[in-house]
């Protein structure tokens, strides 16, 4: 049964917890838009040598499961902080699904667009920074935003390299006071508040795009 003397009290501990999660998905995303967008071109823009290793190695990444990630990272870097640690793998995981993204918003680039760079003799570099990517970058913004969502309920798993995040906040309240049904529907109504805006933003997003 509802407790709402629980609920409350387990409130600032499942708010602190939002805030270590926060903490954690804004930079982990930030490392993923950056290195999805250098896999991205190392495939499509890099020698032909650099593909093949980029491709396989992103594949291998996306095979296997995050919790299996964080687990290998945790051993093998032991003296690297958690939470550091965290979001360098919760942001390299999502850079592989990102440069697929990235690569679907460079092939959806018309093909006029590269036929008049190469008709006015830019160069390459200028190409892709003036011409191409800018193009590819708003066709994708909604898929990012949704992997953004994505990557935001995925946090929980760092509790397992003791990143104190809101899942794991909401389950020491609730093992310490018996009250597992308030602390975690606090935190699954925080995920849910939080999230929210976002998607809606997102489908707004799309919308506007597809006109």
């Amino acid at each position: 049964m509802w407790d709402g003397e629980a609920a409350r009290a387990a409130l600032p501990a499942v708010l602190e917890g939002f805030g270590v999660t926060v903490l954690a998905t804004v930079p982990a995303f930030g490392v993923a838009l950056v290195l999805g967008l250098v896999l991205a071109l190392a495939q499509r823009a890099g020698p032909s040598w650099l593909a093949l290793p980029v491709r396989g190695a992103a594949s291998f990444v996306r095979s296997t499961p995050l919790l299996v990630q964080l687990f290998a990272a945790w051993v093998l870097v032991p003296s690297l902080d958690a939470p550091v640690l965290g979001v360098l793998v919760l942001g390299t995981h999502y850079a592989t699904y990102l440069s697929e993204v990235y690569r679907t918003g460079i092939e959806a680039v018309p093909k006029g667009q590269w036929e008049a760079c190469t008709a006015l003799s830019l160069p390459r570099r200028r190409t892709w920074r003036a011409v191409v990517l800018p193009q590819a970058v708003r066709n994708v913004l909604p898929p990012l935003g949704n992997y953004a969502v994505s990557m935001f309920k995925e946090t929980p798993l760092l509790s397992v390299i003791t990143v104190h995040e809101m899942v794991h906040e909401a389950n020491t309240f609730g093992s310490t006071h018996f009250a597992y049904l308030e602390s975690f529907t606090l935190a699954a109504a925080v995920f849910l508040l939080a999230s929210w805006p976002t998607s809606v933003l997102v489908r707004r997003l799309e919308a506007r795009l597809a006109h």
